[in-house]
């Protein structure tokens, strides 16, 4: 459901801006007669006449300038686009109302709400059009797996390697489900994420979680192997940097720790494990006066963190 609904926004986010630029819909100067347009499609919207409010909303909701009616217009515009599928609409409002009022409460529960919604029906679409698709075995899956029914989720999946061997994502998704078992199987796991590189090789995350399970074995060349790849194929893969640095550190390789360290505290400067890990790389190769910034800005992290958590990959 979540996979369903990060691609409808991310194809909206694409689109949007050019739909608005091609017919016209330029931001423009709040008038009267657009709050007094929004005012009345606002009541017609309170009455449940989404029909009639929404043409009207979407005209006037997004030139406002008075910040209380544009929120009130937003949030009917948003309510009203649900009621009557008109998808692109809703998300548009969303995206306003979440840059207009970042840290608003009410702002942010009707996103959770509608995204919710919105991801609902479409999963309910695809249930409906392609009930006996992988797509729609992979949604079920997806559910099982967010829902820690480990069984069921491999199950599932399995089912679609049946159907389409060659289907990319379906290999790691094992992989996780086996890491994520208690006990974990790590053999199982390396399996499946090997079979997903060879299906494709620059899966980036199939790396990753290779490089982990070879690190919790404390087999460090294997460790460093996966890891400097991954790094490779995905340059914004920050765990990665970390990641390597910490195995090439554990297998007593402090200068080749230094670069990847010095990459991943430039990209989370807030991690105090990034700057711990590289103050120990210059320690052992005699770089005193940088060990001793590095750990300087490790505790400064460590006071700061409660309040400035860095977001997961």
């Amino acid at each position: 459901m979540i996979r369903v609904l990060s691609v409808l926004l991310f194809s909206l986010l694409v689109w949007l801006p050019f739909q608005a630029l091609s017919h016209g819909q330029a931001p423009s100067s709040s008038t009267p007669d657009t709050g007094t347009s929004a005012e009345r499609g606002i009541t017609l919207a309170s009455k449940g006449r989404c029909r009639e409010a929404l043409p009207i909303l979407k005209r006037a909701a997004f030139h406002l300038t008075d910040k209380q009616v544009k929120y009130r217009a937003l949030m009917s515009t948003a309510r009203c686009a649900m009621s009557l599928d008109q998808t692109e609409t809703a998300v548009e409002a969303l995206l306003a109302l979440n840059r207009e009022f970042p840290q608003d409460a009410d702002v942010l529960y009707s996103m959770t709400h509608f995204y919710s919604e919105l991801a609902s029906h479409a999963a309910q679409e695809l249930a409906a059009i392609a009930p006996t698709s992988h797509q729609a075995e992979q949604l079920e899956a997806e559910s099982f797996e967010s829902q820690g029914n480990w069984e069921r989720a491999e199950a599932e999946y399995k089912k679609i390697l049946q159907q389409e061997p060659k289907l990319h994502g379906i290999h790691y998704r094992l992989g996780r489900i086996f890491l994520s078992k208690s006990p974990a199987e790590p053999d199982n796991a390396k399996a499946e994420f090997e079979a997903e590189l060879k299906l494709d090789p620059d899966d980036a995350p199939a790396e990753f979680l290779l490089g982990e399970i070879a690190r919790q074995a404390g087999q460090w060349d294997d460790a460093i192997t996966h890891f400097s790849r991954a790094s490779k194929l995905d340059e914004g893969f920050q765990e990665a940097y970390l990641a390597l640095g910490m195995s090439l550190n554990a297998a007593g390789k402090f200068s080749d720790a230094v670069p990847p360290l010095q990459s991943y505290v430039k990209m989370q400067p807030a991690d105090p494990a990034g700057h711990y890990q590289l103050a120990t790389a210059y320690a052992r190769t005699g770089r005193k006066q940088e060990a001793d910034r590095e750990m300087s800005l490790q505790r400064e992290a460590m006071t700061k963190r409660p309040q400035e958590s860095p977001s997961p990959r």
